[in-house]
C-alpha cells in the first residue's frame, strides 16, 4: 500500500517523512472535533471546548498507548518509543480516556452529558484510523485467505506477498455502522444521561472483540487450556463490554430528572411579526 507519503529520509534508524497513518490519524482527531464542537453547541454547552478536549485526550491517548506498548515488550529498543510504530489502541483508549475524564472535571459543563456526546465519536476516529492501519500496511491485516477481497501488502510497514484478510476494512466498516447506530439515537435516550457512552464502550468491547477473530496477535492462554482461543485484546474487550453494560444499568436506575432533547433555535419574532399577530387577533 503506500506506509510513507512523502520521505523527507532518516534520523538515525527512525524515518521522517509524512505517513498515511499518521494522515488519517490527523483527519480522525480533526473530524472528531468538529463533530463534537457542533454537538455541544447543539446541546447549549459553553465555549469552544472540542478542540482543547480532543488535543488533552490526543496526548494522553498516545502516552496511554506507548506504555501499553512497552507493557507488552520490555525488551524494546529506547528509540522506538519515539517512533510512529508502537501505539497500541487499548492503551490508548485508557490513557485518552483517563485525561478526558480529567479535563471535563475542571470544565463548567455537565459530566454524563459530555461524555456522552464523546463516546459514539470514539467509533468514529477508531474507524477512521484503521483506514491508517490499511494504507500503511501495518501488521493488523489477518491470515491468508482466498476470498474474493483478499490484499496483499508488499510494500507494508510489516510486508507480506501473501493474500490476506483485510482486517482494517472490517473494523473501519463494524465501526462506522456502531457510530451510526449510536448517533442516531442520542436524543431518544437523552434523559438517560450516561447511556450512550456506556453502550460506546460496549460496542468499542464487541468491535475489537470480533475482529481478532481476522489478527494474528499471538493468543495468551497455552494451548491446553480451554481458553486457548482468546488473545490478550479480545480479554481487555471482555472487560470493556462488562463495564459498558454495567455503566448502562447503574445511568439506568438511577435518579435522574427531565432533561430537555435539543431541538434547532426558532428565529426570534420581530416588532413588525408581532404587530400583524396582534391585527389577527383582534379581528377575530
Amino acid at each position: 500500500m503506500f506506509p510513507t507519503l512523502i520521505n523527507f529520509g532518516t534520523i538515525g534508524s527512525t524515518p521522517i517523512g509524512i505517513h498515511s497513518y499518521g494522515v488519517m490519524l490527523a483527519t480522525s482527531f480533526i473530524v472528531c472535533s468538529i463533530m463534537l464542537q457542533r454537538e455541544l453547541n447543539r446541546r447549549g454547552f459553553q465555549g469552544d471546548v472540542a478542540p482543547t478536549l480532543v488535543a488533552v485526550g490526543a496526548i494522553g491517548g498516545v502516552i496511554g498507548a506507548k506504555i501499553y506498548f512497552v507493557l507488552q515488550d520490555f525488551n524494546i529498543q529506547w528509540e522506538e518509543l519515539f517512533s510512529p510504530s508502537g501505539l497500541v489502541w487499548y492503551g490508548g483508549l485508557f490513557g485518552g480516556t483517563a485525561t478526558i475524564i480529567w479535563f471535563i472535571h475542571r470544565s463548567p459543563n455537565p459530566f454524563l452529558p459530555t461524555i456522552d456526546a464523546i463516546g459514539p465519536l470514539l467509533l468514529l476516529g477508531y474507524g477512521i484510523g484503521r483506514i491508517g492501519c490499511l494504507l500503511a500496511g501495518d501488521g493488523d491485516y489477518g491470515p491468508p485467505t482466498d476470498v474474493p477481497w483478499a490484499m496483499s501488502f508488499p510494500n507494508g510497514t510489516v510486508p507480506t506477498t501473501e493474500l490476506v484478510h483485510p482486517t482494517p476494512i472490517y473494523e473501519t466498516l463494524m465501526s462506522f455502522i456502531c457510530f451510526g447506530v449510536l448517533w442516531s439515537q442520542r436524543d431518544k435516550y437523552a434523559s438517560i444521561e450516561g447511556l450512550i457512552f456506556g453502550a460506546s464502550i460496549m460496542l468499542v468491547g464487541v468491535e475489537r472483540f470480533i475482529a481478532e477473530f481476522w489478527r494474528l496477535t499471538p493468543r495468551v492462554f497455552p494451548d491446553s487450556s480451554s481458553l486457548s482461543w482468546l488473545t490478550s485484546p479480545q480479554v481487555v474487550s471482555i472487560i470493556l463490554i462488562c463495564f459498558g453494560i454495567l455503566f448502562m444499568v447503574w445511568m439506568y436506575k438511577r435518579p435522574r430528572g427531565e432533561v430537555e432533547v435539543p431541538t434547532p433555535v426558532s428565529e426570534p419574532e420581530t416588532k413588525s411579526d408581532g404587530q400583524r399577530t396582534q391585527r389577527r387577533r383582534r379581528r377575530r
